[in-house]
């Protein structure tokens, strides 16, 4: 059974009164929060057959152009298993605060649980696995069709654009590709406009991401982290919630 960690008493009573205090956080949510529903991490669903590949072939424009069909097959299947995972308790708690106009969510996560959950406006830095678009002419394909299951073949080839005939691809940002411009100038605006900033199961050392904490810390925002390991950002955080993001945001949301 999985160790499920809750969070000290003290630490989590500080963090509610912080929480109460401000008047603009931020959640910057990694995907420590997404597999407490099942989804794995990119490197960590590379099992079985998908284990004999490089990261960089399966999530780059090089990889693209050389098989688009491993490609597309890889990403189908990593779909079919989101579309299983359900929200947990750390998508609600948030989802909830957000739609009472207290916080704002900013994620590196290219799954949907977060709106799935209720929320209504994520900045999704690194894509969305299901925004699909032409790697020709980028027209966007939301009604793209997927098999039912993750018993998807080892190759698949990706749909035809119906506007110019290029092949669609997923929504995500792959390795050597700039993150989406307006999603990170929003983020960055609203970091810099925090006072409160909940860092949620992120280890802190994907960029550039990995530097709206610092943007916030260096405006004077205090920072709240939400991990039951250490990462790469803990020393910049003013407290470590060593829990769960499911265990512990319900508790410290609930003021």
């Amino acid at each position: 059974m999985a160790l499920v960690l809750a969070p000290r008493v003290s630490d989590s009573a500080r963090a509610r009164a912080w929480i109460v205090e401000a008047r603009a956080i931020v959640v910057f949510s990694g995907a420590g929060l997404s597999a407490e529903s099942g989804i794995p991490t990119f490197r960590e669903a590379q099992t079985g057959w998908w284990a004999r590949f490089d990261p960089e072939r399966l999530a780059s424009p090089r990889g693209w152009e050389d098989d688009a069909a491993l490609v597309w097959a890889w990403y189908v299947s990593r779909m079919a298993r989101v579309r299983e995972a359900m929200p947990n308790a750390g998508h609600r708690a948030l989802a909830h605060t957000a739609y009472a106009g207290k916080l704002s969510l900013v994620t590196q996560n290219v799954d949907d649980l977060h709106e799935r959950a209720g929320c209504r406006d994520v900045v999704h830095l690194h894509g969305e696995l299901f925004a699909h678009r032409c790697s020709a002419c980028g027209k966007g394909h939301a009604d793209v069709a997927l098999p039912s299951s993750r018993a998807v073949p080892e190759r698949l080839e990706p749909p035809g654009c119906t506007q110019c005939g290029g092949r669609i691809r997923p929504g995500v940002v792959w390795f050597g590709e700039n993150l989406p411009a307006t999603a990170w100038e929003r983020a960055a605006a609203m970091t810099a406009a925090c006072d409160l900033m909940l860092v949620v199961g992120t280890s802190g050392v994907v960029q550039p991401a990995a530097r709206l904490p610092v943007l916030a810390k260096r405006h004077g925002a205090r920072i709240i982290e939400v991990n039951p390991q250490a990462s790469a950002l803990t020393d910049l955080a003013d407290l470590h919630i060593a829990a769960t993001a499911a265990t512990a945001l319900p508790i410290l949301l609930d003021a």
